[in-house]
């Protein structure tokens, strides 16, 4: 059993994700035990473009087959953020001149997922038509910001519909540790327990 996409699976995961996504008790979030339908799809943090490839041949397959999936990028999501907020270009100017922990600072305090990131998801998941919520973009806006505080503060806003987290890394369960989202594998300090590897998943 697949548990994390690699270069070797990439066939078998894509065929896997197509099942389970497009079947009924997936849409209509049967089986979790009252739980937040959120789900990671965990993978080797090497082969990023070869899963945003097959991210787009399985949004593809999910459209012919009815089920329209809703894509959220999280770093384009955090540049249209920081143009709306006329910070951009200040962003792109301090870069140079100001520390890396200054600039990660002053970016987590514009990019609060709580304040400012889930409520730009939320008005999105408002306005749009669609049964499948795909989120994307973890590894390129880490340190900023952490996916385990994106699913946090998403809890209350996204769950009418099933969400999918692409993550470059594992997601592990322990007896000792619990459950944690490891980035690229390394970073073992972000809990999170209320999701769901996709391919531990039934079709």
């Amino acid at each position: 059993m697949i548990s994390c996409l690699n270069k070797d699976n990439l066939s078998k995961g894509l065929d896997h994700l197509l099942s389970v996504i497009s079947g009924s008790r997936f849409l209509a979030k049967e089986g979790l035990g009252n739980e937040i339908p959120f789900f990671i799809c965990p993978f080797d943090a090497g082969i990023l473009v070869e899963v945003e490839r097959l991210q787009r041949q399985l949004v593809n397959r999910l459209e012919q087959v009815g089920v329209r999936v809703l894509e959220i990028n999280l770093y384009d999501l955090s540049i249209e953020i920081l143009k709306e907020r006329d910070v951009w270009k200040q962003i792109i100017e301090m870069e140079e001149s100001v520390s890396k922990e200054q600039l990660k600072e002053l970016l987590q305090g514009v990019l609060d997922p709580e304040a400012h990131l889930v409520p730009a998801i939320a008005s999105r998941l408002v306005s749009t038509d669609f049964k499948v919520l795909f989120l994307s973009g973890v590894g390129e806006v880490f340190p900023y910001i952490r996916s385990h505080n994106v699913l946090n503060n998403l809890q209350s806003t996204a769950k009418e519909k099933p969400t999918v987290m692409f993550f470059p890394g594992a997601y592990t369960h322990s007896l000792e540790a619990g459950a944690s989202l490891e980035l690229f594998g390394r970073l073992h300090d972000d809990k999170y327990y209320r999701a769901f590897n996709i391919f531990h998943c039934e079709a």
